[in-house]
Parts: structure tokens; sequence; C-alpha cells
């Protein structure tokens, strides 16, 4: 499946829950979306599994991957397109060795030396962040700003996500750091119109 990093959405179940979790990610692919991450810390893996399922099928057709986050035997059950991974969620290779050549996989990273340990071969993208402190992620590392995103795409191998904190009105200057686009959490799941939210992405590009 062709990724297309332009909009990337984290899932979040508590800002989802206003309009239920498959209703939000419809939403915001009607508006653009071009990923979506299930992202759950506190969901056993048979719970995400259901979920992973029931947003798999309600975007069969929209040419949008479904990744999960952090949980590998949740991808692998659920027949997700792929896996994103933190620094300290388990070894990359195996996880590729795990999903196989055709699945997508991610790696967050926050510093150049995490950039320097990684194995390009083994990953599709990378999300880098965050880009400023944001309330969706505890005990976050140091904000990079503009400055250091820009530092840090330069240094990649891979193409990349910018995270954290990041609204519409930054997306231009996501793109003009290098990043392919921005992943967000609230500026989507967390407002009244999920669809006219993601849209805002492309209307200040």
């Amino acid at each position: 499946m062709p990724l297309d990093l332009s909009l990337y959405l984290v899932t979040d179940p508590e800002l989802c829950a206003r309009h239920g979790l498959v209703e939000t990610v419809v939403a915001a692919v009607r508006g653009g979306v071009t990923v979506v991450q299930l992202r759950d810390k506190h969901a056993s893996d048979d719970e995400m599994i259901d979920q992973a399922r029931r947003l798999k099928a309600a975007l069969a057709g929209s040419g949008v991957p479904l990744i999960v986050n952090d949980r590998l035997r949740v991808a692998l059950e659920s027949g997700a397109d792929g896996l994103h991974m933190g620094q300290d969620d388990g070894d990359v290779a195996a996880a590729r060795a795990a999903l196989g050549e055709h699945a997508i996989l991610g790696l967050s990273v926050q510093n150049h030396e995490q950039l320097s340990r990684l194995d390009p071969a083994a990953l599709d993208y990378l999300g880098f962040g965050p880009v400023f402190a944001t309330s969706t992620k505890r005990n976050h590392a140091t904000p990079l700003g503009f400055d250091g995103l820009a530092a840090l795409v330069a240094a990649s191998p891979l193409p990349a996500v910018a995270i954290g904190g990041l609204k519409a009105k930054h997306a231009a200057a996501v793109r003009a750091a290098g990043a392919k686009g921005p992943a967000v959490v609230s500026a989507i799941c967390g407002q009244p119109d999920a669809e006219a939210a993601a849209r805002a992405f492309f209307a200040k590009a």
C-alpha cells in the first residue's frame, strides 16, 4: 500500500469517545487524513484487536492504511497494515521479521543519537517529535521546535512526520522543515467536527 504521510492521525480513546472511534476516523479520512494510527495505552490486546478490525473494515477502499501503535500482536492478528514503535517498544528487526516485508513499520525518534542507531532498511518512515509540548503524551522528550525538526529531517535517511502539539496553523511550517506532514491527535480527535478539522490542515498548508 502506498504511504502518503501528508496528514497522519493518531487516535486517542478519550478524545474519540464523543463521536465514537470509528465515526471519528471515518470523518477525518473524509477530511483528508492519509494515515491512521490506532493508539490506546490502556486497552487490552483483545480489545485493540477488535478496534483495529472495525477500523480496518471502515477504511476498506479508502486507500488509507491502518497502523497499530506499539502492539505487534494486535497488528498481526487484526490484519492492520503496519506497526509504529517507540524507542522502548522492542526490537525493530524482530518486528520487521514478524510483520513481513510488505507491512508498514515506523519508529519514533527524538534526537540525533537515536537517528544514528536505527536501521533504515527495516523501516518505512520515522516520527520526529515532540515539536511542542503536548498534553496527550506524558513524560515526553524535550520539544524540538521547528529548527530542531528541520535538523533531524535533514539528517534522516527516511521520510518523516512531525508530531507534538501541532495544529492546522503549523502545517506550512512542518512542510517547510522538510517533514512530509504533521501527525496529530487532539487537533482532530478532540474537535467537534473531525472532517472540518482535517480539512483545515490543507487550507493552512
